[in-house]
């Protein structure tokens, strides 16, 4: 990997912060994504989690992540969903940054978003051939630091 390449691979910076108020902002931004799908339907309970940063302290350096599950009420409505979340996640901050179909038996298609000004990317896959069919979610924090004389706190 060039030097170029690993620096756009590199972490953000996402500010100080606690374990607590990073997970409430990231969790946040999965609300507006769930907003963003357009449709009625019913979303996974799980809350986020805490991960270390590449290269940094675990003490004193985190990321967030918030993955969830959203399924439309009607089926027919995964497709609108997704495109609903194309043409969103390509405006107010947000810049679709990859968009393809994986290597999965079911070629399922993947988006991956970025919103530099909040310091989060979003991953989401269409699951169109499970019962119920749905989006698989992932949202993820650029690198927190926590506050002087704190220290992470995992979850």
């Amino acid at each position: 990997m060039s030097d170029s390449d690993a620096s756009k691979t590199k972490t953000p910076s996402a500010g100080v912060a606690t374990t607590d108020d990073a997970a409430d902002a990231l969790e946040a931004v999965s609300s507006q994504i769930h907003d963003f799908a357009g449709v009625p339907g019913k979303s996974s309970e799980a809350g986020a989690g805490v991960q270390e940063c590449d290269g940094k302290d675990p003490k004193k350096f985190f990321r967030v992540w918030h993955p969830w599950n959203f399924a439309p009420k009607k089926a027919s409505d995964l497709d609108v969903a997704m495109e609903n979340l194309k043409k969103k996640l390509n405006t107010g901050g947000w810049v679709i940054k990859d968009l393809y179909h994986d290597n999965s038996p079911n070629k399922a298609l993947n988006l991956v978003a970025d919103n530099d000004a909040k310091k989060v990317s979003v991953r989401i896959t269409q699951y169109s051939k499970t019962d119920p069919p749905s989006l698989g979610i992932t949202t993820i924090s650029g690198c927190y630091q926590v506050p002087e004389g704190e220290t992470v706190e995992q979850f």
